[in-house]
């Protein structure tokens, strides 16, 4: 039986300044009930430990600095805050994000769907030794092509994508990550601005399906922003995957009811589908800039690839937008045309210039913690609302088969100091086609400004940016975040 990422055993802590965060939550609990009735102070991690403050888990038990998150939709950045609040590292932070964002953005992230994060940890003298990695869970097509559906369906990735990366990078339990977003569908959530959107956009051919007429319309009106978006179905699968765990939804009993149902929402999608469907967790693309290194995310996430032609050009002349624009297309499209590897393409000259092709849509986010660990990711459904249809029951919209439409555009970067063993700066960005060149201009702005800058991305370029000007560990003081203020997102940490 092959073995899926819900059954890789995490490794052991990656950060020797809170060694003790390896420990189990009810070990590390336990541990404390033996230690005197006084508070003692973490200097290092600004943590309150023992009678005084909440305990690992609540929000509360840091106090100080907390670090920073930057998301598309404002409740589910606090979603993540909590978890950092709670004492959860950047990959917490980013699990509760990005399964917080399947209930407040579901046009754009869901179960159904995948993506791809950048994970940064100081060195930790495993074998990653501060290195960066990329976990890479974009939604796959299934063997059968679907060929009769008019909406093919893509396997979901996005449950064991960020399973991979927990288990990697990850101190809460997984399970207690799942509960706000698991109680945000139960009992309802406002329509944000964001959402409102892109359901004014394509309320025709999503409301059409029963499934999402029931959940995102009144009496078959769209939603609108502040009204109320309850999803009774999806709370239920969440709940089923914090009790039951991710696995059940590739080799349990999920995973047989997907299969029954996929014939209804664009399958088939089988339960080999489902079960040999693998994240991957893979060394980015490294390019050396200065003194510092930045990671992009690399193929078949090749957005990163664009990314980094992108910011080539702007090292070159950082006034040559329309021209880093142009050859970020242009070696992602020879890069997909075949027979190249990417160090290849980004040297090759006089590319020819790409076809205009219609990307499609996503979202992006980012987490730092106190100690320097940092995580940039980008969700798609490869579609606004995917196939526009919801698995009957399970409650999350099914993403559209990249075998039907271009795989999107998923661009990162991030910046860090080996030698220093500290963090500098992250980036996400999306907007279809301009996503590359929103994260090479972040990078290339914020690097030379030493603050999160977004001023200069065009339309439709987007991007969410963390930076420490003085690296983390390191400089609390010099950290900031900022959120794409055309957008309807949140930016919020404590300094």
């Amino acid at each position: 039986m092959r073995l899926g990422p819900e059954q890789i055993v995490p490794r052991p802590p990656h950060d020797r300044r809170r060694s003790f965060r390896s420990l189990p939550a009810r070990a590390f609990l336990a541990m404390l009930a033996v230690l005197p009735g006084c508070s003692t102070v973490n200097s290092v991690s600004n943590v309150v430990l023992g009678p005084s403050g909440p305990p690992l888990g609540q929000p509360g038990h840091v106090r100080g600095f907390l670090g920073g998150v930057v998301a598309d939709e404002p409740r589910a950045a606090l979603a993540g805050r909590d978890v950092l609040s709670a004492g959860g590292s950047a990959a917490d932070a980013a699990v509760a994000v990005a399964l917080a964002l399947a209930v407040t953005y579901p046009s754009r992230a869901g179960l159904g769907g995948g993506g791809a994060c950048l994970a940064y940890a100081p060195d930790t003298g495993g074998p990653a030794k501060g290195m960066p990695q990329a976990a890479i869970f974009n939604p796959l097509a299934p063997a059968a092509s679907g060929a009769n559906a008019d909406r093919p369906a893509a396997i979901p990735m996005l449950a064991r994508g960020l399973f991979l990366l927990h288990a990697h990078y990850g101190v809460l339990p997984f399970e207690a990550l799942a509960g706000p977003a698991e109680r945000m569908a139960a009992s309802g959530v406002p329509v944000s601005r964001a959402l409102a959107k892109d359901l004014a956009l394509v309320a025709g051919p999503l409301l059409a399906d029963p499934g999402a007429r029931s959940v995102f319309s009144r009496d078959g009106v769209p939603l609108t922003e502040g009204q109320t978006l309850r999803q009774p179905d999806l709370a239920g699968t969440l709940g089923q995957i914090r009790g039951a765990g991710v696995g059940d939804l590739y080799q349990g009993a999920m995973a047989h009811r997907i299969a029954l149902e996929s014939a209804q929402i664009g399958g088939p999608l089988t339960f080999d589908d489902l079960r040999g469907a693998l994240p991957k967790l893979m060394t980015p693309l490294i390019q050396a800039y200065h003194n510092n290194k930045i990671a992009f995310l690399p193929p078949p996430a090749d957005g990163g690839l664009a990314a980094q032609a992108a910011f080539g050009t702007l090292s070159n002349s950082t006034g040559a937008i329309a021209a880093a624009n142009a050859r970020a297309l242009a070696v992602v499209a020879r890069y997909r045309a075949g027979g190249v590897t990417p160090d290849q393409v980004l040297a090759a000259a006089n590319l020819t210039a790409a076809p205009a092709v219609l990307f499609p849509a996503s979202t992006g986010f980012v987490t730092l913690d106190r100690d320097g660990n940092a995580v940039a990711c980008v969700l798609t459904l490869n579609n606004l609302f995917g196939t526009g249809r919801i698995l009957p029951g399970l409650g999350f919209l099914a993403a559209a088969s990249p075998a039907a439409v271009p795989a999107p555009l998923l661009a990162a970067g991030l910046v860090w100091n080996d030698r220093k063993d500290a963090f500098l700066a992250a980036v996400a960005g999306s907007g279809q086609s301009a996503a590359p060149l929103a994260v090479a201009l972040a990078l290339t702005d914020t690097l030379q400004t030493g603050r999160p800058v977004s001023s200069r991305i065009p339309d439709p370029g987007r991007a969410n940016i963390v930076a420490c000007a003085k690296y983390l560990p390191g400089d609390t003081a010099s950290c900031a975040w900022t959120n794409d203020p055309r957008e309807s997102g949140l930016a919020i940490g404590s300094n």
